[in-house]
């Protein structure tokens, strides 16, 4: 292998040494680092995909956090290496380092988190190459040995893969996720809503998604409209769906179970979310999805395709429900 690359990117003298010596065939042992809830987590199977299409005589082992493990891409790893997290605390320093240490010794390290503990990951384990994108340059040569530029105008799966590019590797486009899991079937096709989000400033108003289901059911009333409700207090849909009582094909649905949600957001026609983690598995499920963004940047999660589509101001204020409907009916009826 060499690495490919003229600019945007960053090797060190012994790494351009190294790669040459490496062969995909030869590389037997590849670590995987990703520290991440949910619906970042989805978001790794293109990249581990890559790896087993590339690397079939590797055994690889993905390293997760503790309090994120919900969504742990299993089927696609041959071991999970958990380092403590935040909710460990209690965990004294030195069973927290021996624990990172047993990631162990690879011939690869990829590092798909840039956190403060996949630093101490990288640091504690050898490779024979490691590689990751952090977002500031002095921390290149503290924990890699080859870089790929972060941009926080990418889709992050495409980042991912750029470290496989900088191999001289071919990755798929449009990505594959295989995401395991059947779809919902019922009686009749649906649109899925998701409301919810981590805080209450990231929602989108209320009364901004009412109108938006009520003009989706108007306009497609061979379809349900099914609201997704989320865990928290403010993700309830009470009062998104008072003003629709009377709207038939409108139902709250609530899942607890990630299986469950999973067939649920792969069996819908469309998904409509303001939160990215459900937006990413609506991604990862290959359905098309509309995101709705004002507080987070939209290019981060942007998969530029027909699938998908962001909805978003320049100047940060939420959308307006017809900016919103526009996208998800072109999406709908494309």
């Amino acid at each position: 292998m060499k690495f490919w690359f003229k600019s945007g990117a960053w090797a060190t003298k012994r790494a351009r040494r190294v790669i040459g010596q490496l062969a995909p065939e030869d590389v037997r042992r590849i670590g995987v680092i990703r520290h991440a809830a949910l619906g970042d987590m989805v978001l790794t199977r293109p990249f581990l995909l890559e790896l087993r299409r590339h690397f079939p005589n590797a055994t690889v082992t993905l390293s997760i956090v503790s309090n994120y493990t919900r969504g742990t891409p299993e089927d696609l790893v041959d071991r999970v290496h958990v380092v403590y997290g935040s909710d460990r605390k209690e965990v004294p320093l030195r069973a927290q380092i021996t624990r990172a240490r047993e990631l162990g010794e690879q011939d690869l390290l990829f590092d798909l988190a840039a956190s403060v503990r996949s630093f101490w990951v990288c640091a504690l384990n050898r490779a024979r190459l490691k590689i990751g994108f952090p977002y500031h340059v002095v921390q290149r040569p503290l924990f890699y040995d080859a870089a790929v530029h972060r941009s926080d105008f990418r889709f992050e799966a495409d980042v991912m893969l750029d470290m496989l590019n900088l191999l001289g590797l071919r990755t798929e486009f449009p990505l594959r996720y295989a995401l395991p899991g059947a779809p919902l079937v019922r009686a009749r096709p649906y649109v899925l809503y998701f409301p919810g989000a981590s805080s209450p400033e990231k929602c989108w108003p209320a009364e901004r998604f009412s109108e938006l289901i009520r003009r989706m059911a108007q306009d497609h009333p061979t379809c349900d409209q099914l609201v997704l409700e989320g865990r928290a207090p403010w993700e309830s849909a009470e009062r998104l769906l008072a003003p629709l009582a009377e709207v038939a094909s409108v139902e709250r649905i609530v899942r607890d179970d990630l299986d469950e949600t999973i067939a649920l957001v792969k069996g819908a026609r469309l998904l409509v979310s303001n939160d990215t983690g459900i937006r990413n598995l609506g991604i990862a499920a290959e359905i098309p999805t509309v995101g709705i963004f004002f507080s987070t940047s939209p290019f981060l999660y942007w998969p530029r395709t027909s699938m998908h589509e962001n909805v978003f101001n320049a100047d940060g204020s939420p959308p307006s429900v017809e900016a919103v409907y526009a996208s998800a009916r072109t999406i709908l009826e494309s």
